[in-house]
C-alpha cells in the first residue's frame, strides 16, 4: 500500500483507496465520497497485522506488524506504532523499530507486544537468528512508549524456534513471558524484564484446557498461536488463535497464571478473508476492546493484513460474547478538540494520503493529490470556530485544503490555499477564516489543486470562541519572540537558541539548571478558572539526550502550594523531541495568590530546549 516515490503517478492508488472505499462500506453506495462511515480497517495507507494494545497515561498505544505490499508469504520487515486518546482518530508514529534493530536477526518482523514495567517500555518480538535459521524472542527497550526502540541485550532473550511472545505482569510483581506455535510455553521474567528465573516451561495442550481439534492427532488441541493472557477480576484469561486453518479466536480461563485452563469456546468466529487473526484485549475509559485482523483492505488476504477493533461487554459472569467483524469499528470516547494543536497523520480515515517522517518532528501526511483527504471523527467546535491554520510543505505549486464537514463532498466552511515552499519538507503555517463550524461534527480536510503531488501537511488547528478554552495561557509559546513572557523556576539562564526548533525559526533554551525542579516558568495566575480542564502541549528536548521531562503548574492559594503534573511523555520523534501533553482540570480552594507553570525534570539537571508551548 505504501509508496514512496513522489514522481510515481497515483493513478493506480487512487484506484486502489476507490475499492477500499468499496469494501469497508460492502455497497456500491461508498462510491459516493462522505457516505462511508466505516472506520474499520484502523490504517488505510499500509497494512497492518498483530495487533498489541497497550493502555498508558490515558491512550491506547498499539503495536502493530507491517505486511509489505504484494507480498506472498509473512514479509515483514518492521513494526509500527499508533495511539488514539478516543479509539477512532488514531496518530501514526511511525516505525520506532525493525530488523536492523537486532544485528544479529536476518528476517521475521513477526507479530510482537509491549508492557511498560519501571519507567521503560520492553517490546517482546520473534525474529530469525542469522546464526542458526531458526525463531528467537529479542527485546527492544524504550524510555517512550512511541520509541525509539534499541535492542535491550545484543542476543535473543530465550528462543525454542516458536514465535508469538506475549507478557503478563501479575498482581503480585511477577511478570510472564507466553509464546508458541505449535507448542505454548512460558517464562518467568526476572524484575528487569530483560532475563528469565529458571528455563522454559512448556503448558500442557489438553483437550479440557484448549478445546478438541479433530482429525489431527499430532494436535489433539485448538490451540495454535498468538497467546494473549490477562487478569480480570481475579480470573486469567488466554485468548488465542484456534485451529488454523482459517483461525478463528477462543479463550481460556484459569485460576491462575500458568492454569490449569479450561476452554470456554470461540470468541470470533473464521472470518474476515485472512487465514489467520491474532487477538489483543484492553479495557480503556471505562469500555472493554476487542483488536484483531482480516484481510479488508484491497489486496487484502492472509499475507497483506489490516488491524480493526470492536467495542464489547463481558457477560454477567465473566465471560466473553461472541464478537463479530464489523467495518463500523469502536464508537468514540469523548470528542476531539480542534482548538488545540492536532498531527495532520492523526486520522479515523485516510484517502489516498501516505504518512512520512517529519523534519519537524514526529510524522506528517504526504503524497496528497487532487481529491485525497483525512477524516478527522467527532470534532467539537462548540460556539464556532473562525480560523483554520495548517503547517504545510510543498516542493511545487501547493494547492487547496478544503474544511468540510460530516463528508469529502459537505459543507465547505473554510479554503486555505497552500503555496510552493521550495521544499517537501520545507516549513510554513497557512491560515484562513472559517465560517459556519459550530457543534460537533466529522471533520474532513480535503486536498484539491492541479496534477501529480501537491503539498505535505505537519498539523492544523482551528482558532475562535468555540473551545472556551482556545486562548492559549502561555505568551510567545511558539518562541518566535525571543525570550519573552518567559522566567526562571528556580535557577538557571534562558536564552533563544536559532540552530535547533521545533517549528519556526528558534527554541528556549535554559542552562545552568541546579535541581530538577528548575525549569522555564511562566505566572499564569490571572488566566485560571477555578475547576476549569486545560489542555497542555510542550515540545521538549535535552541537549545531552532525551529528557524524562514534565509541565507542572504550581498553584498558592491561602499559603498553601500544590502541584500539579499536567503532562506525560507521548513520543519522541526522529529529532529527538518530545511532546508532552494531558488534559487535566485545576481547582483550589480560598484565594489564588500564585500559579507558575513551568517544564522541570523528574530527575537530573540536562540543559533543555523548550518549544511550540500551549496551556489552553
Amino acid at each position: 500500500m505504501k509508496v514512496k516515490d513522489r514522481t510515481t503517478t497515483r493513478a493506480t492508488r487512487w484506484a486502489r483507496r476507490a475499492i477500499a472505499w468499496l469494501a469497508s462500506m460492502g455497497c456500491v453506495l461508498a462510491l459516493i465520497p462522505g457516505t462511508a462511515k466505516a472506520d474499520n480497517p484502523i490504517v488505510q495507507n499500509i497494512y497492518t497485522a498483530d495487533p498489541a494494545p497497550m493502555v498508558h497515561n490515558g491512550r491506547v498505544y498499539l503495536y502493530t506488524g507491517h505486511d509489505e505490499d504484494g507480498s506472498t508469504y509473512f514479509t515483514m520487515r518492521e513494526w509500527r506504532v499508533y495511539s488514539s486518546a478516543d479509539m477512532v482518530n488514531w496518530t501514526d508514529h511511525g516505525s520506532p523499530m525493525n530488523l536492523a534493530t537486532f544485528a544479529w536477526a536476518d528476517a521475521n518482523a513477526w507479530a510482537g507486544q509491549v508492557v511498560p514495567r519501571n519507567g521503560k517500555f520492553y517490546w517482546y518480538v520473534p525474529v530469525r537468528q542469522r546464526s542458526n535459521g531458526q525463531m528467537v524472542i529479542g527485546v527492544g527497550v524504550a524510555d517512550s512508549p512511541t520509541g525509539p526502540f534499541r535492542d535491550a541485550l545484543g542476543r535473543p532473550l530465550v528462543g525454542n524456534n516458536e514465535i508469538d511472545p506475549h507478557a503478563f505482569i501479575d498482581d503480585d510483581g511477577q511478570a510472564y513471558l507466553y509464546w508458541g506455535n505449535p507448542g505454548l510455553w512460558y517464562v518467568k521474567l526476572n524484575p528487569d524484564m530483560i532475563s528469565f528465573s529458571g528455563s522454559a516451561t512448556r503448558i500442557p495442550l489438553t483437550t479440557a484446557g484448549f478445546g478438541t481439534r479433530n482429525g489431527n492427532a499430532s494436535r489433539p488441541t485448538l490451540y495454535e498461536e498468538g497467546p494473549w493472557v490477562f487478569k480480570r477480576n481475579g480470573l486469567y484469561y488466554n485468548v488465542f488463535a484456534a485451529e488454523c486453518c482459517s483461525e478463528f479466536i477462543a479463550y481460556s480461563t484459569a485460576t491462575g497464571p500458568t492454569g490449569p485452563w479450561t476452554y470456554r469456546g470461540t470468541i470470533m468466529p473464521r472470518q474476515g478473508a485472512s487465514f489467520t487473526n491474532h487477538a489483543g484485549v484492553i479495557d480503556f475509559q471505562g469500555g472493554s476492546y476487542f483488536f484483531y485482523h482480516n484481510g479488508a483492505l484491497p489486496g487484502g488476504g492472509g499475507y497483506t493484513r489490516s488491524v480493526a477493533v470492536e467495542k464489547f461487554s463481558y457477560t454477567s459472569n465473566g465471560l466473553f460474547p461472541a464478537i463479530t467483524m464489523t467495518n463500523t469499528g469502536a464508537p468514540q470516547v469523548g470528542t476531539l478538540n480542534p482548538y488545540v494543536r492536532q498531527e495532520a497523520e492523526t486520522i479515523a480515515w485516510g484517502s489516498g494520503i501516505e504518512t512520512e517522517a517529519s523534519s519537524e518532528g514526529g510524522m506528517n501526511v504526504g503524497w496528497i493529490e487532487n481529491g485525497d483527504y483525512i477524516k478527522v471523527k467527532g470534532v467539537a467546535f462548540g460556539a464556532g470556530a473562525t480560523a483554520f491554520s495548517a503547517r504545510v510543505a510543498s516542493a511545487t505549486s501547493g494547492g487547496r485544503i478544503e474544511v468540510r464537514l460530516d463528508s469529502a463532498n459537505g459543507p465547505t466552511v473554510g479554503t486555505c490555499t497552500v503555496g510552493g515552499t521550495g521544499g517537501w519538507q520545507t516549513w510554513t503555517t497557512s491560515t484562513c477564516s472559517v465560517s459556519g463550524a459550530t457543534g460537533t461534527h466529522d471533520l474532513y480536510l480535503r486536498f484539491a489543486g492541479g496534477s501529480g503531488n501537491l503539498f505535505n501537511i505537519n498539523w492544523w488547528q482551528f482558532g475562535g470562541t468555540g473551545g472556551g478554552s482556545a486562548t492559549n495561557l502561555i505568551t510567545n509559546g511558539d518562541v518566535e519572540n525571543g525570550t519573552t513572557g518567559w522566567g526562571v523556576h528556580g535557577s538557571g539562564t534562558l536564552a533563544r537558541n536559532t540552530t535547533v526548533a521545533h517549528g519556526g525559526s528558534g527554541s528556549l533554551s535554559i542552562t545552568g539548571r541546579t535541581g530538577a525542579w528548575n525549569g522555564p516558568s511562566q505566572d499564569v495566575t490571572a488566566k485560571l478558572t477555578n475547576g476549569k480542564s486545560y489542555t497542555t502541549n510542550v515540545w521538549v528536548r535535552a541537549q545531552g539526550g532525551t529528557p524524562s521531562a514534565k509541565a507542572t503548574l504550581s498553584l498558592t492559594a491561602n499559603g498553601t502550594t500544590n502541584y500539579l503534573q499536567l503532562t506525560p511523555a507521548v513520543g519522541v520523534n526522529v529529532n529527538g523531541w518530545t511532546l508532552l501533553t494531558g488534559i487535566t482540570t485545576v481547582s483550589w480552594s480560598g484565594t489564588l495568590t500564585s500559579a507558575a507553570f513551568y517544564v522541570e525534570t523528574a530527575e537530573g539537571t540536562d540543559s533543555l530546549l523548550v518549544d511550540d508551548a500551549t496551556f489552553q
